[in-house]
């Protein structure tokens, strides 16, 4: 069988179909060169001396791996020269970074978490990148880039994927027409289209939570989960199984690829009241990609790509996944 690349799926989108700017097409494409890059370390783990902490702290206040410095530098590097960019902003970082004066500039935002899920990398559970593009605010043209720029709900986004890095390295897009997964051909060194439109299901029983944070929950998550348990004889009327990976890419992926729905929300500690996902790096891009598919993003009451940022590292919670079960807790969020 004949698959299409990543190039050709981009190209035509852009002739066909106008989903995608040239510029656009162009700065996909070197993100994924980086991500192949990432998928080339993340694979040699201790071999390539890339494992454990460095013991440092980034902007979170998160203790830094080795390679989320080394794959947060891959993806400056890669994306600096190429003349698609303004500026970029990576969830590592305490501001945003701007196109050196040397290089030619683009008028898009580029955005990522450039290893998510990194608390897995020395157990070798499936990690992956995640990324953003915005498009510069028209009122920027002719100034210097500032953070403000990046704070833009996420429905202005031009196009989102991730990259997980697992048995397979896939990367999963959306330019606002679908969602496609495209397969790493380690051989070829091409990405190559084998998951054509993913859709979502809009039932599903199957959940992702966090279990042992139970007793932090809001009243409407604690309802929810407590429907869920009780199986066929409660009053959703059926059993559901529960799954938690703690790695986002990878719990996002799993639900796309067969439904569920994945919360990370809100509770009643201080860390976590506005939510611990991060709005622009996370939360932002894994709503459109989910919408994309045909599912539902709320932060409890609200869709979340109607949100306006107030801050480049804002936390959120997160309900995503399959319409009907997301639908549902955002009913009783609003009955709370």
């Amino acid at each position: 069988m004949k698959y299409k690349t990543l190039t050709q799926y981009l190209v035509e989108q852009q002739r066909e179909h106008k989903a995608v700017s040239a510029d656009v097409r162009l700065l996909i494409e070197t993100v994924s060169r980086a991500c192949k890059a990432i998928s080339h370390a993340v694979s040699k783990g201790a071999l390539g001396g890339v494992l454990g902490s460095l013991g440092t702290e980034n902007v979170q206040g998160e203790v830094q791996k080795k390679l989320d410095v080394l794959s947060n530098e891959i993806l400056l590097e890669a994306n600096e020269w190429g003349g698609n960019l303004a500026a970029m902003a990576s969830e590592e970082m305490q501001t945003i970074h701007r196109i050196p004066t040397h290089y030619p500039k683009g008028q898009n935002l580029l955005l990522f978490d450039p290893l998510d899920g990194s608390s897995n990398i020395d157990v070798n559970v499936s990690i992956g990148t995640i990324f953003s593009v915005l498009q510069a605010p028209v009122e920027a043209a002719g100034r210097e880039i500032a953070e403000e720029d990046f704070l833009q709900p996420g429905t202005r986004q031009v196009a989102a994927g991730y990259a997980i890095y697992g048995p397979q390295t896939m990367l999963v897009l959306t330019v606002g027409a679908g969602v496609m997964g495209f397969t790493l051909d380690r051989e070829m060194g091409s990405w190559l289209l084998t998951h054509e439109d993913i859709r979502l299901p809009e039932q599903t029983a199957e959940f992702a939570i966090n279990m042992s944070n139970m007793r932090h929950w809001e009243a409407p998550v604690r309802r929810y989960i407590d429907e869920c348990l009780q199986g066929e004889t409660g009053p959703l009327g059926k059993n559901y199984n529960m799954r938690w990976i703690a790695s986002m890419v990878a719990d996002v992926h799993r639900i796309l690829t067969r439904g569920g729905i994945f919360m990370y929300p809100r509770d009643a500690r201080a860390s976590g009241r506005k939510g611990k996902l991060r709005l622009m790096y996370e939360a932002n891009p894994m709503s459109f990609l989910v919408e994309q598919a045909g599912g539902l993003a709320i932060d409890g009451a609200n869709r979340i790509l109607d949100i306006q940022p107030d801050a480049l590292h804002q936390r959120i919670g997160v309900i995503l996944g399959s319409r009907e079960e997301v639908e549902r807790l955002q009913r009783y969020h609003q009955e709370a």
